[in-house]
């Protein structure tokens, strides 16, 4: 069973991800990233760290895109850090 502290990580990440996924001064493959890896966090039977584990390495790639802008670049590293304390 996920406790309550989970669950609201979980909320902030999805929360997140949206906004990335709904700025168009975003590039649109960061965007589709973004879309993308919340469906595969929240879409997926595999176990909760794997999908933490998975998701991370795919906005670990989308932070080191040169395009993207600085802001994207902060929401990414902070959904990463959250992820990384569920694990």
């Amino acid at each position: 069973m996920i406790d309550q502290t989970v669950d609201k990580k979980l909320e902030n990440v999805a929360a997140i991800l949206d906004m990335l996924s709904e700025d168009t001064s975003v590039p649109r493959n960061i965007r589709k990233g973004a879309k993308d890896s919340k469906e595969r966090l929240f879409g997926s039977k595999e176990a909760l760290d794997l999908r933490c584990a998975s998701v991370v390495s795919v906005l670990e790639d989308l932070a080191n895109d040169p395009n993207i802008p600085l802001h994207g670049r902060t929401l990414i590293w902070n959904a990463t850090s959250i992820l990384e304390s569920i694990k």
